[in-house]
């Protein structure tokens, strides 16, 4: 079947530029207006968590605490590759699949003392089967308890924020349904977290760990090299 698409009209470079420069008002206030909206993410109340939840992983078994890898916050997405969902065993699911392609270096995120993890119902050698053969490379755990049910990730994917002060455990955001859609990004995950991306420009509550934009960021391979040199 031949369908006509009706396109927007055809103009000169002058009117395209015109035309952007209009919508560009547009952006900038799009993009306040995100920022905005991680500040008020970084004013949240934490929740506690009570229960010590465990985990499988690579190692062995691993409680909550264990998750964060050592680093201050903690980012968990509810991958569904369990058995009974479309794509198993071969596949997780085909959105969470998406997410987890989107997901960008790590190294950046961890250099923001940030761990980033993602969850399942499938068994460890299911996900390092799957993880080698999708060229994943995330921390992924498999669920044991009632974690997902208790954190809202028991029926549809989602991702929860944490913080850690010591030993203790705190629930700092959760998004889901569409809000996963924008995850992916070094500044996607880092605006949903209770610090933020730790830069001085943003608007966070007094005594926030903040540095100089640019002054950390880094290639991904050379972290590791700047943090022995500043030791």
């Amino acid at each position: 079947m031949n369908i006509t698409m009706k396109t927007p009209s055809i103009v000169t470079q002058q009117e395209w530029e015109a035309a952007r420069q209009q919508l560009l008002v547009e952006e900038k206030e799009l993009t306040r207006a995100r920022d905005a909206l991680a500040a008020k993410r970084r004013r949240m109340p934490w929740m506690a968590v009570e229960k010590d939840y465990e985990f499988d992983g690579p190692a062995g078994k691993a409680s909550l605490l264990d998750l964060f890898e050592g680093r201050r916050q903690l980012i968990v997405y509810r991958a569904f590759f369990d058995p009974g969902v479309e794509g198993w065993p071969d596949h997780a699911c085909v959105g969470c699949s998406m997410v987890a392609d989107h997901v960008g270096h790590l190294a950046h995120l961890n250099a923001r003392d940030t761990t980033l993890a993602f969850v399942s119902r499938a068994p460890q050698p299911e996900i390092a089967r799957v993880k080698a053969r999708m060229g994943w490379t995330m921390p992924w755990y498999t669920l044991t308890d009632e974690f997902d049910a208790d954190f809202g990730v028991d029926q549809w994917h989602g991702t929860n924020a944490f913080i850690r002060d010591g030993d203790r455990v705190f629930r700092t955001y959760f998004i889901n349904n569409r809000g996963d859609e924008a995850l992916g990004s070094t500044w996607s995950y880092l605006d949903m977290t209770a610090l933020g991306r730790q830069e001085e420009w943003e608007d966070s509550p007094e005594g926030y760990p903040q540095t100089p934009p640019y002054e950390w960021w880094n290639w991904h391979d050379e972290y590791g090299a700047v943090d022995s040199a500043q030791k």
